[in-house]
């Protein structure tokens, strides 16, 4: 497969993300409390928003979207991300997890790009921890005026970049075979 076509197939995935995170967080949990998001554990006795694990992986794919496309398309992606998230979810949490999602790109962009050329792992992993710590405490601000489930937000997106490591090690060693270089 051509760098061009994996590229779109994260792109797809990263852009399918946001929306799906939202409808989640109404839709998905092992309790749904009334006025409040669904919640999944994350960590024995820590309960997080059940879209976390959605945006943790999010932050994994929007690294690789640029690899593959270049640094424009992580964004058209966060506004066509948006716009699917407003069929889906109510307002409130569109224009929280917009701006989240914008400001942890922003930052993750940041981290990502000066390392990924020779440190790929190393790159997504500082650059996703930075941006789930950005896009969880705007979320929450922003959605539930609170930070109470900030420790199982950090801890869910956690996870999911962790479960990405070998997937990203991967790419790079097929990158390196095939004499591929970041966008």
């Amino acid at each position: 497969m051509n760098r061009t076509t994996e590229g779109f197939i994260y792109l797809i995935g990263f852009t399918l993300c946001i929306p799906v995170a939202n409808w989640m967080l109404g839709n998905v949990g092992t309790i749904c409390p009334p006025d409040s998001p669904c919640l999944l554990p994350v960590a024995p006795g820590i309960m997080a928003p059940s879209g976390v694990l959605m945006v943790g992986l999010a932050l994994v794919l929007r690294d690789l979207v640029q690899r593959r496309l270049g640094k424009g398309w992580a964004l058209v992606a966060i506004g066509v991300g948006a716009v699917l998230s407003y069929l889906l979810a109510p307002p409130q949490l569109v224009v929280a997890s917009t701006v989240a999602f914008l400001l942890a790109e922003l930052a993750d962009f940041a981290v990502y790009t000066p390392l990924q050329e020779r440190r790929l792992v190393l790159a997504v992993v500082a650059s996703s921890l930075v941006g789930l710590v950005v896009d969880s405490v705007v979320f929450l601000q922003l959605a539930f005026g609170s930070l109470d489930f900030l420790a199982g937000q950090i801890i869910g997106k956690t996870w999911m970049v962790l479960l990405a490591i070998p997937v990203i090690w991967l790419i790079r060693e097929s990158d390196a075979r095939r004499g591929i270089v970041p966008a």
